[in-house]
């Protein structure tokens, strides 16, 4: 039995062992946090490389900027194509792959292949896929008798093509965590039904999904953050076109800060966007942990 005293001397060791955890976060996290919040309140420019104290000024510009309320509701489009129709997509392919098929394992490997492969890899592929001319799916589709679009080209088309992309490239992650939620399940609770004579679908409805709801709330809390920080195929497919429809809050961020080369109001929007994201998730988590409890 350890001692209140051996603990006491075993604290220090255990700091030692954090610190250089503590110092990653620091340097990658906490600084850089903390210092576009000041730099939110100054005119920091690469240009300039003035910083004098403007106050609200950045804030107050931000609340009157068409392209930034343009890039807030082409993001909020966007989760909302990404996120409901990833999560129910994702559910019941993890449904199907826990069941004892054939080549299963085969089948969860090639899911899972487009998470491992880099985004921007991924989003140059669809282009040339999505292309009107040269494109294989336009070819196809031509054959069978469908006219073709230039979805990227096209305000109506470009940010569902994107969601498409995005919806493929991250089904297999999804996937796996449902998959680890299901087997999570105790199989004495099918038992049970399957004795009182419930069907595959009733099962499915009372038990599964009860079962999966904090594993759902984790799919859908981390797919809301990562839409709204969606960035490499948005920059690769579309450059934030036609027409601003698909430029989106982290784009936006990126053209101030690395285009135009104001700091400061680049770091205005990302602290807009981290309290949004914080404030959505807060409510999610309250809504869906009511439906947990």
């Amino acid at each position: 039995m350890v001692t209140e005293s051996a603990g006491r001397r075993s604290q220090p060791i255990a700091y030692l062992f954090l610190l250089p955890s503590l110092l990653v976060f620091g340097v990658f996290v906490f600084y850089p946090l903390f210092f576009s919040l000041w730099s939110s309140f100054t005119n920091w420019s690469l240009i300039s490389l003035s910083t004098d104290y403007v106050g609200f000024s950045n804030y107050l510009t931000l609340l009157e900027d068409t392209r930034f309320w343009n890039a807030l509701r082409n993001t909020g489009y966007y989760t909302l194509g990404v996120v409901p129709v990833g999560t129910v997509s994702s559910l019941l392919l993890a449904v199907a792959m826990n069941q004892k098929l054939l080549g299963e394992r085969v089948f969860r490997t090639i899911l899972f292949l487009p998470v491992i492969t880099s985004t921007a890899i991924i989003a140059i592929v669809w282009t040339f896929l999505f292309d009107p001319d040269i494109g294989l799916l336009a070819y196809y589709l031509a054959r069978i008798g469908f006219t073709t679009n230039a979805w990227l080209r096209v305000p109506e088309y470009a940010m569902p093509a994107i969601i498409l992309v995005s919806i493929w490239k991250n089904l297999g992650f999804n996937m796996v965590i449902f998959l680890a939620g299901l087997q999570s399940i105790p199989a004495s609770l099918y038992e049970a039904a399957d004795m009182d004579g419930a069907n595959r679908i009733q099962q499915f409805f009372y038990i599964t999904l009860p079962q999966l709801m904090p594993t759902t709330t984790f799919v859908i809390v981390m797919s809301v953050i990562s839409s709204f920080q969606v960035f490499d195929q948005v920059y690769v497919m579309t450059r934030g076109g036609p027409l601003f429809s698909t430029e989106t809050l982290v784009q936006y961020i990126y053209h101030h800060g690395f285009e135009t080369f104001q700091m400061s109001y680049a770091s205005t929007v990302a602290v807009a966007l981290l309290a949004i994201v914080l404030a959505l998730t807060l409510v999610q988590l309250r809504l869906l942990d009511r439906d947990v409890n």
